[in-house]
């Protein structure tokens, strides 16, 4: 990408947040379901931990990482609504008519995305270390976690905006991310350790990029990091990063044709 493209995309996206600072409870409200699982589900399950196999004796711990996760999952695929209502309002379409660069106007949305999932992930870590959540693995191992939920972030972000661009109807975007959501979740290692799942769950969860992201994160926030773990997971959820956006700028250009 030119300099002159990265520009482009770092104003459209600074537009795009100039809207969410002038609407901050939509940031409030993204954070709630996070706590909710914080609080509600690391208490109810916290002696989970005693049946083994989730390398640490809090179960406060093993989730935090899951948390950080779901939440950019859960964030990121509602991107195609907002470039849904760009459709509607007819504002994309005017910007078809200025020079600005075709991938500035679809990757600002998944630079806005990534910006707010790295914000919500900090503020995560932080409740979960006052809840006395430790994280042996330091700064380093805090940065590959947020880097991990910005990299899913983007992949979700980028399909969702490509979906947008399809469907351009609320309600199918509404029905196919309620349906992957969950799935997507479940058949991960978000709430249990994958030695205490069925085979089957563990075989599907090698191959969810959710659970990419997660197992990268768990481990560079433990003791003693698997950096082949980090660095594999880590790689494929950037290489398919890539992929998403590539798939959604190509949308975009068949959606400008449409027009």
């Amino acid at each position: 990408m030119s300099t002159r493209a990265l520009a482009q995309t770092w104003y459209m996206t600074q537009r795009r947040l100039m809207a969410v600072v002038r609407q901050p409870v939509f940031l409030v409200i993204s954070l709630i379901q996070p706590v909710i699982w914080l609080f509600l589900f690391g208490n109810l399950f916290k002696k989970v931990v005693e049946l083994g196999g989730f390398g640490t004796t809090s179960y406060l711990d093993y989730l935090i990482p899951g948390i950080v996760v779901m939440s950019a999952l859960g964030s990121s695929m509602w991107a195609g609504m907002g470039t849904l209502e760009e459709i509607e309002r007819g504002t994309l379409n005017r910007f078809l008519t200025t020079p600005v660069s075709r991938s500035a106007l679809m990757n600002a949305n998944v630079v806005e995305n990534g910006i707010g999932t790295a914000v919500q992930s900090v503020v995560i870590l932080l409740l979960g270390r006052a809840a006395g959540a430790s994280y042996p693995g330091g700064a380093g191992g805090l940065l590959i976690l947020v880097l991990a939920s910005v990299l899913l972030g983007a992949v979700f972000g980028a399909l969702s905006n490509a979906l947008g661009m399809l469907v351009r109807r609320r309600e199918s975007i509404i029905g196919i991310n309620t349906f992957l959501l969950l799935p997507l979740t479940f058949l991960s290692s978000s709430f249990m350790a994958p030695s205490q799942m069925p085979s089957w769950m563990r075989h599907i969860a090698d191959f969810n990029p959710v659970d990419w992201a997660m197992v990268a994160g768990r481990s560079a926030l433990s003791a003693d990091p698997d950096r082949w773990l980090v660095l594999s997971r880590g790689g494929a959820l950037l290489v398919l990063a890539v992929i998403a956006v590539g798939l959604s700028t190509r949308t975009f250009r068949s959606y400008q044709k449409s027009v």
